[in-house]
């Protein structure tokens, strides 16, 4: 009976606490998972038709919460620390398989920071749509 009060105890202590799940600190978390997943399944895509900016964004938005939700906020909250980390590696992944692929190319670090930045130039061109004219009679 003491261990089941006890229990009772701590998944209560977990139900009101700081970063629990009746907080934004647990759900927040819990939801930002799906970008990982997300990420793990563009594993499998290739890698040209990856977007460079992206997965830059996604890289740098998981280092630096990273830091902030281990190390700096208060609360200090672990399980946004871990989601953050892991979106931070998938990502980090993600732009090492764009850079292999560039190199492997032939490009030059400048013309794959480039391609990672603005994108497959000649794809640009086909996708731009001709504005038509207005004629002012």
């Amino acid at each position: 009976m003491a261990s089941t009060a006890q229990h009772a105890s701590k998944f209560t202590r977990f139900l009101n606490s700081e970063t629990g799940p009746k907080t934004v600190h647990f759900w927040a978390p819990v939801f930002k998972w799906a970008l990982v997943i997300a990420g793990i399944n563009d594993l499998q895509r290739p890698v040209e038709k990856l977007s460079g900016t992206q997965q830059i964004a996604l890289f740098a938005t998981g280092a630096i919460w990273t830091r902030w939700a281990g190390f700096v906020i208060k609360p200090r909250n672990p399980l946004l620390a871990s989601v953050n980390f892991f979106l931070g590696a998938v990502a980090g992944y993600q732009l090492v398989r764009i850079v292999n692929y560039r190199r492997d190319l032939g490009d030059s670090p400048m013309q794959v920071f480039k391609y990672i930045i603005d994108g497959d130039p000649t794809k640009q061109k086909e996708q731009a749509v001709p504005v038509p004219s207005i004629d002012k009679k």
